[in-house]
């Protein structure tokens, strides 16, 4: 059985009303004017990375195309427009059998993007394309910032594994996604369950500081937890004093003790005195996991400990000070009118203000060098020049939907060994946590 074809209890019966008003208004002046049927094309893309970084994580693809295919607007959803008035009735009608017919392509979820790269392209008929523009948006935004978190936390922990625990620090529902982007971005683990029964991510977990305090003594707390866990189990050795706690966890659970959790203090000094005690009273295969408002420069301060696990919360699901990606959703191409023989024709934005856009049906290809490590993002419009034809075996962008189906869906680790290939072919200096620019820059051709 797979997990994700569960769904969550929690899951909405359609995803049609997860967009804004003005989509539908839009539409429904489309309707009357007669342009809604022209021929469209719609990318997402961002202007800029967030201040300081210097890739983007492509990341919630697979979100996208299911909220794709559960975008209907079912007998409920077409009262609640009609209550409102929010449209009028042929729009109401259109609506009633909406089923997106067109093609989506996209960076495949895990690959890296830097600021101009049209990391999803959404073609079809005007009014079909522009209602999924804030859900599209909403999924593509939200999951990159995290997985984007995540990468850097996973470059700076190394080998050591990542355990995702940030859902009591945000919305209900914005934490399974928020573990689903972190586990594409390179976590291991997720404590939250939710999580693990819709998209099949290990969870992990033991005990709180609750729990010890429960009993009368931290060694009641301990035996309790061994007893019921086994020897095996994770000890949290932080509630009162560390040193003691460490020695009641090795005299109640033995040398075989699987791990404890230091969530508190000075976490690169006790780290040390706790391995040491450790491996004095004879449990030198017993694991250290910190935890305690961990983010990446935390994490690589501790890379010299003595440290076998990191757990992460506040700071991976704010996307460590960058909850959003800025991805932005524009036509860039349309037709002249409804015949679908009709060519296409570049559209895009002119503004004063840096809000521009560059208008065109793109392509993007990832320029290697002699060396096979990316040197620079390639974006055009148009065929392919003969003069890049190298680039075939690198081009990004790949189909998601054909007419309205479906073809692109895989397996979430398939997802996430795809960022490692893909972090692992920039440049060394993309994994710097100092500031900087985007490590590779964007062509147009």
């Amino acid at each position: 059985m797979n997990p994700a074809d569960l769904g969550l209890p929690v899951d909405v019966p359609s995803t049609a009303l997860f967009t804004d008003h003005y989509e539908l208004t839009m539409l429904q002046a489309a309707l009357a004017n007669g342009t809604a049927d022209r021929r469209s094309v719609f990318e997402v893309f961002t202007r800029r990375l967030p201040e300081g970084r210097r890739y983007g994580v492509v990341a919630g693809t697979g979100r996208v195309l299911d909220a794709v295919e559960n975008f209907r607007f079912d007998s409920a959803v077409l009262d609640f427009l009609r209550e409102r008035a929010v449209v009028d009735m042929r729009t109401l009608d259109w609506l009633s059998s909406y089923r997106f017919s067109g093609d989506i392509w996209g960076y495949p979820e895990g690959e890296v993007y830097f600021p101009g790269s049209p990391i999803m392209r959404v073609e079809g008929s005007f009014a079909e394309c522009v209602l999924l523009e804030t859900v599209i948006l909403s999924i593509l935004n939200h999951d990159s910032a995290i997985a984007a978190a995540a990468s850097r936390m996973a470059s700076a922990a190394g080998d050591r594994p990542l355990i995702e625990m940030g859902a009591r620090r945000t919305h209900e529902l914005a934490a399974v996604a928020a573990s689903r982007a972190a586990y594409v971005g390179g976590f291991a683990s997720t404590s939250d369950l939710a999580a693990g029964f819709r998209y099949g991510i290990p969870t992990v977990g033991t005990s709180a500081h609750a729990f010890t305090l429960l009993h009368d003594t931290e060694r009641d707390a301990f035996t309790a937890q061994v007893a019921s866990l086994g020897s095996g189990t994770t000890l949290l050795v932080d509630t009162y004093d560390v040193a003691e706690a460490v020695r009641t966890a090795v005299e109640v659970a033995g040398t075989g003790l699987g791990a404890v959790r230091i969530d508190s203090g000075d976490l690169l000094l006790v780290a040390h005195r706790v391995r040491q005690q450790l491996d004095e009273l004879g449990a030198e295969q017993t694991r250290i996991v910190v935890t305690s408002d961990l983010d990446e420069y935390a994490i690589a301060s501790l890379a010299a400990a003595p440290v076998d696990a990191y757990g992460v919360g506040t700071q991976l699901v704010t996307g460590s000070g960058h909850p959003t990606c800025s991805m932005v959703y524009k036509l860039v191409a349309r037709a002249e009118s409804a015949d679908p023989k009709a060519p296409l024709a570049p559209v895009a934005k002119k503004s004063a203000s840096g809000k521009t856009s560059i208008g065109g049906r793109k392509w993007a290809a990832r320029r290697l060098d002699a060396d096979g490590v990316a040197e620079a993002e390639v974006v055009g419009t148009g065929a392919v020049p003969a003069g890049l034809a190298g680039l075939a075996g690198q081009q990004l962008l790949v189909p998601l939907v054909k007419g309205g189906e479906v073809v692109a869906r895989e397996p979430l680790d398939a997802a996430r060994e795809r960022h490692v290939r893909a972090r692992g072919g920039l440049p060394l200096s993309a994994t710097q946590l100092s500031r900087g620019e985007a490590v590779i820059p964007t062509e147009y051709v």
